[in-house]
């Protein structure tokens, strides 16, 4: 009897707890409370978050770096590759296009026999203006033979091995060459300098020299066959006190970008050195 009258009791207690809690709930009275609660519980739930995100990295960030490092250089080196198959199809591209260009040449000029040559090497002195091709004697390259690309005449054979020959290129201080005024119908000579630049020696006062004018191989000499253009008349000069007037000279052929050049070999050079009289 006792222990049913003390369960009823604690039944009517907690019976009481529940509807007084009910009550204030219903009144408004635990809104406060609960929103309190509500705030302590969200900051206590950022403040783990942020805890957890940080020990989260702090263990993953050294494995991460090492990956991105591995990953960073994979893609250097792959950068790398493409760069260099790029060049690689930039200088196929550019021989081809030389290619083409001396094959077309080598058509609109069937008069003459030409053979095909790549420049292997250069003089490296700053006073000679040389340029080494892969053909030689074996090839029936031989001395004298005139050597031009499809925009025009760069100079001609000057020594020759079994295999390769050595060029003198029209700016050498050396070189001379016989030419002629398109446009004036007169001849002088091409002359080349220590500084690679081109100059015309030689003219009548009497001749028109005009910036633009062109320069063909005259043929006179015996060293050139004629009509093979050389360049135009860049500027002039011209003094009543002297005997001649001179004009430098823009040649046709970009000289520092060689790469193929062709050799006239059906042309045979006329040493007429001994025919001039000597004074």
């Amino acid at each position: 009897m006792k222990d049913l009258f003390s369960r009823s009791a604690q039944a009517a207690i907690l019976f009481l707890v529940v509807s007084g809690i009910l009550a204030l709930a219903l009144g408004g009275y635990l809104n406060f409370a609960s929103t309190g609660l509500n705030t302590a519980l969200v900051s206590a739930q950022s403040w783990l978050s942020v805890r957890y995100v940080a020990v989260q990295e702090f263990i993953t960030l050294p494995r991460d770096s090492t990956t991105l490092r591995q990953e960073n250089a994979r893609l250097e080196e792959e950068v790398s590759r493409l760069q260099a198959q790029v060049l690689q199809y930039q200088r196929q591209v550019a021989e081809t296009q030389s290619l083409a260009a001396l094959v077309n040449f080598s058509r609109s000029n069937p008069e003459n026999i030409y053979t095909a040559a790549s420049v292997i090497g250069r003089d490296p002195s700053p006073f000679l203006h040389y340029i080494i091709i892969d053909r030689g004697s074996a090839d029936g390259i031989r001395r004298g033979m005139p050597v031009v690309t499809d925009q025009g005449l760069v100079g001609r054979v000057d020594a020759v091995i079994s295999n390769a020959a050595r060029v003198q290129l029209i700016t050498d201080p050396a070189s001379a060459v016989s030419v002629r005024l398109e446009k004036a119908e007169r001849d002088a000579v091409l002359s080349g300098s220590v500084s690679g630049d081109l100059f015309l020696d030689l003219v009548a006062q009497d001749v028109n020299l005009e910036v633009g004018d062109i320069l063909l191989t005259s043929g006179l000499g015996g060293g050139y066959p004629s009509d093979l253009i050389v360049g135009q008349i860049l500027n002039v000069r011209r003094r009543d006190s002297d005997i001649f007037q001179q004009a430098s000279i823009q040649p046709v052929v970009d000289f520092s970008s060689l790469k193929i050049v062709l050799i006239l070999t059906d042309f045979r050079p006329v040493d007429i050195s001994p025919l001039i009289p000597v004074p």
